[in-house]
Parts: C-alpha cells; structure tokens; sequence
C-alpha cells in the first residue's frame, strides 16, 4: 500500500510538470507565432508578394483566434498542487535543507530526542495546516466562488492545501516511526530514490 501511495505522490508531481512545462512552451509558441507571422505579411506586402502576405495574415488570425488567457492561471495552480506534493515528496527522501549544527553536538541519545521531537513538531504542524485548509475549501465549496479564466471552482484549487498537507503529515509520521524502529533519517540519493529504503544510519547507540 505504501508503494502504491509513493507511486502516485510521484506521478502526480512528473505529472503536473510536464503539462506545466507542455502548456508554456506552447503558449510561448503561440505568442511568437503570432507576431513573426503579421511581421513577416507586412515584409510580404513591402516586397510585393500579395498572395505570401495573405497567407501569413490567415496565419496571424489563425493564431489570434485561440484564447489562451487561461495558460498563466492554469499554470500556477499546477504548480501549486507540485509544491504542495513535492513537499511531503521532500519530506519522504530527504530532500528538504535542515540546519542540524547544534543537533550534531550533542550526545547520540539527546540528538534522537530532537530529531524525533522536530519530526512530530512538523506533523503537528502540517496536521494543524491541513485541518485549516479542509475547512477553507468547505467554506469555499460553500460560496461556489470560480477562477477568473478557467471559470473552475476554486474549491478544487484550494484542495491541494489539505490534501498536500495531510500528506506531509503523514510523511513525517512514516519517518518518525521508521526512525524509531531503526535510529534512521531518509536520505535523498540524486541518482536512484526509493523512499525509505535508503537511508543513512544515525548511529544511535544506548
């Protein structure tokens, strides 16, 4: 089951960058399009060549007849939903930056002790940021308020607060456990991830 969960945390997140990136570069593509065309008509036109001037005006009409205003708002709520997974991704691997200078001077009992203690603090706080956003998107199905472009309803958009941040809390909890089993931390290795199945050792003795 926890494979399973992992799997899909992860093709949520290549997912959604893919089509973020799918979406811009076409949009890019239009907006480019779109000038290079009306600018190479009226270079036709200068140099006497009605017939490739009205091509490239059928081109630029073409273009101008699709309406992708929606590209820049759907867009960052797609990158919303990647941060909101990519964090409890982060939180599975390893991959956040922690400062742990004071935590490496103390002694291997104490340092467990703060490290399991800045784990639940995160899942308490996650918990916390999840509950509040449940209630939030209730509050905004409620209103039945849309997006300005999409004309989507906000409350799907505002679902990836609770649904991320209940997945990091529950990413904290799996590292927690893990850590208490074994006295292991994640440990994001660049070129072969597998969640909590590689790890480094926190040496942890009694």
């Amino acid at each position: 089951m926890l494979r399973f969960l992992d799997r899909i945390e992860e093709f949520i997140i290549a997912t959604l960058i893919a089509a973020a990136t799918t979406i811009i570069f076409l949009a890019v593509l239009h907006r480019y399009g779109s000038g290079l065309s009306i600018d190479l008509a009226k270079l036709a036109t200068a140099y006497g060549m009605p017939a490739v001037a009205s091509a490239f005006q059928a081109i630029f009409r073409w273009l101008t007849s699709w309406d992708v205003s929606w590209v820049q708002e759907v867009c960052i709520y797609m990158f919303v939903w990647m941060a909101k997974f990519g964090a409890a991704y982060g939180v599975r691997t390893g991959i956040h930056v922690g400062v742990d200078v004071f935590v490496n001077m103390l002694g291997p009992r104490n340092r467990q002790r703060i490290i399991l203690f800045g784990l639940l603090c995160g899942a308490l706080f996650t918990g916390i940021v999840g509950s509040l956003g449940a209630y939030f998107v209730s509050h905004i199905y409620a209103t039945g308020q849309q997006s300005n472009d999409l004309e989507a309803p906000m409350w799907i958009v505002y679902l990836a607060i609770p649904l991320g941040s209940y997945l990091m809390c529950f990413r904290f909890l799996q590292v927690a456990v893990h850590f208490v089993r074994t006295g292991e931390l994640p440990k994001h290795d660049e070129s072969h991830v597998e969640g909590l199945d590689d790890v480094k050792p926190l040496e942890v003795k009694s």
